[in-house]
C-alpha cells in the first residue's frame, strides 16, 4: 500500500486506456538465453543473463578462506557480463579439467578415483567425512554471500559427481551416498531461503523435494520422453508437474545442436518449452552462434517470448476519489511460466519535462501473474501539485533500483518507467 498523500481532488476523476499488444522484449530479466561468458565474448542476439561455472578450489584455496569477491571481481565484469544477472554452478569434478576439490583436501589424503570416461577424471571420496564437513560449510558461506543477492538470478545445486550433475555414470559406485546427498540439498535449501535453487535430474534424490527448481542439461533431445530417464518424465514421476508454478526451470541445449533445434527440429524445441515450462536456456544456447538464416533467428526471438513469462497490458484505469487512487490493471502472461521473485510494481508521476516523480510501492505480487489472463486492483496515493501528469508503472530490479519489466504493450517509455496516460492532480 502506498503511505504518501495525493493532493485532494474537489470530485471523483476517473481514466481509462486501451492497449496494443507489441512483439515482446527480447531482453527482459530472468529468461530467455543465458549464455557462458569468457574473455572476448560478443553475442549477436540479445540476453540478459550470463552462466559461469566455478570451481570449489578456486573459492576456498584454504580451509574457511573463500574468495568469492576475488571470483567476482575476475568474472562477473567481463564486457559480455557486465549489468547482467548470474547463474552458476560450483563444480567438484569436472570430466577432462583439473579436480575442482580444494587443494587441502588432497593434502589431507582424500582419496581420489581415476575414470577414462567422459574423457576422464579423478573422482573424490564423497563417504570421506573430511570431504563432507568441508562441503557443508562451504556451502553456508555460499549462503552467506548470495542468498538474496539481488544481482543472482538462481542457482545451480552443482556440487557432486561429473560436472556436478549429480551422476558418475557408467561408475555409479563412484557416487555420493544417499545420505549425503539429502545432506548437501537440505544444506542448499538452508542456505538460499531465498535464492531460487535448480537441481539437474528430477529422477534422482533431488526428485524427491518439492522446493527445488530442475535445469535440463539436453534441451530438447532428452526433455519430452516417454523414456522413463528423460527429463519431463522424471518430473511426473516425482509428482512435480505443477512445481514450475513457484520453482523456475531451465537448462542447456544438447551442445553444438542449434541449428538443429532452432531449425528442422524447431517444433520439438517448442513442445519442450511449452511442456516443461523452461524459463531460460543456457550456458550453450543459440546466442553462441552467429545467425545461419532469417528463419533461424525468427525461431530464436520466438522462443525467447515464449520463454519464462511475457507480460502485456490490455486495458488500466485509475479513479481518484479524495485523496486515493485506485489502479485496475487488466493483461495476459503469454510466456510459459511466471516471474519467480517479489520484484516490486511501483507507480509514478511522469511531468512534462520528463521527470519522474513520486514513486511509491504498491501490494502487487507479480508472482501471481501465471500463464493466461492477470487482474490487479491495487490503492495508492500520490502527493504532487495540481498539474497535468503522465501516471506510470515499473517493475523494479532490485540490482539496479530502476524499472526493468517491460511489457508486450504499445506503452510510452520514460527511463524505464511505462505510461499508462494522462491524468489531472486538482
Amino acid at each position: 500500500m502506498i503511505t504518501a498523500l495525493i493532493a485532494a481532488a474537489s470530485l471523483q476523476t476517473s481514466y481509462n486506456w486501451n492497449y496494443s499488444i507489441a512483439p515482446g522484449p527480447l531482453d527482459n530479466p530472468l529468461k530467455g538465453w543465458c549464455p557462458f561468458v569468457g574473455v572476448g565474448s560478443q553475442f549477436d542476439q540479445p540476453y540478459s543473463m550470463v552462466y559461469f561455472n566455478v570451481k570449489w578450489r578456486d573459492l576456498e584455496p584454504k580451509p574457511g578462506e573463500y574468495k568469492l569477491e576475488e571470483w567476482e571481481r575476475k568474472f562477473w565484469d567481463l564486457p559480455a557480463a557486465k549489468g547482467r544477472h548470474i547463474v552458476f554452478r560450483v563444480n567438484v569434478d569436472y570430466p577432462t579439467e583439473t579436480t575442482g576439490v580444494p587443494q587441502w583436501l588432497l593434502d589431507q589424503g582424500l582419496k581420489m578415483t581415476p575414470y577414462t570416461d567422459h574423457g576422464g577424471g579423478k573422482s573424490p571420496d564423497y563417504t570421506d567425512p573430511r570431504f563432507q564437513r568441508a562441503m557443508l560449510s562451504f556451502i553456508k558461506a555460499l549462503g552467506q554471500r548470495y542468498d538474496n543477492n539481488p544481482r543472482v538470478a538462481f542457482i545451480q545445486v552443482g556440487l557432486l559427481g561429473f560436472w556436478g550433475e549429480w551422476h558418475t555414470w557408467p561408475k555409479t559406485e563412484m557416487f555420493a551416498p544417499e545420505k549425503f546427498q539429502r545432506e548437501v540439498l537440505d544444506g542448499m535449501l538452508k542456505a538460499f531461503p531465498h535464492t531460487k535453487l535448480m537441481a539437474r535430474n528430477p529422477s534422482t534424490t533431488a526428485g524427491k523435494y518439492t522446493t527445488l527448481g530442475f535445469h535440463d542439461d539436453m534441451i530438447p533431445q532428452d526433455t519430452l520422453g516417454p523414456e522413463e530417464w528423460k527429463f519431463l518424465p522424471g518430473i511426473l514421476a516425482n509428482n512435480l508437474g505443477g512445481n514450475w508454478k513457484q520453482y523456475p526451470r531451465g537448462g542447456e541445449m544438447v551442445p553444438g545442436a542449434a541449428n538443429q533445434y532452432m531449425g528442422k527440429e524447431y517444433g520439438t524445441t517448442v513442445r519442450a518449452v511449452n511442456d516443461v515450462h523452461f524459463s531460460w536456456i543456457g550456458p550453450y544456447c543459440p546466442a553462441l552462434q552467429k545467425s545461419p538464416s532469417q528463419e533461424y533467428r525468427d525461431n530464436c526471438e520466438a522462443l525467447v517470448r515464449r520463454m519464462g513469462y511475457q507480460f502485456s497490458l490490455k486495458d488500466a484505469s485509475v479513479e481518484f476519489d479524495g485523496q486515493q487512487g485506485a489502479l485496475v490493471l487488466n493483461g495476459f502472461n503469454d510466456g510459459a511460466a511466471p516471474f519467480y521473485y517479489p520484484w516490486k510494481l511501483k507507480a509514478a508521476l511522469v511531468r512534462p519535462d520528463g521527470t519522474v516523480t513520486n514513486e511509491q510501492d504498491t501490494d502487487v505480487d507479480i508472482r501471481t501473474w501465471q500463464p493466461g489472463k492477470f487482474h490487479v486492483e491495487t490503492h495508492f496515493a500520490l502527493n504532487a501539485p495540481t498539474g497535468t501528469y503522465r501516471l506510470a508503472i515499473g517493475i523494479i530490479d532490485p540490482y539496479t533500483s530502476k524499472p526493468r519489466i517491460d511489457f508486450a504493450s504499445k506503452l510510452d517509455h520514460v527511463q524505464g518507467w511505462q505510461v499508462l496516460g494522462q491524468v489531472r492532480v486538482h
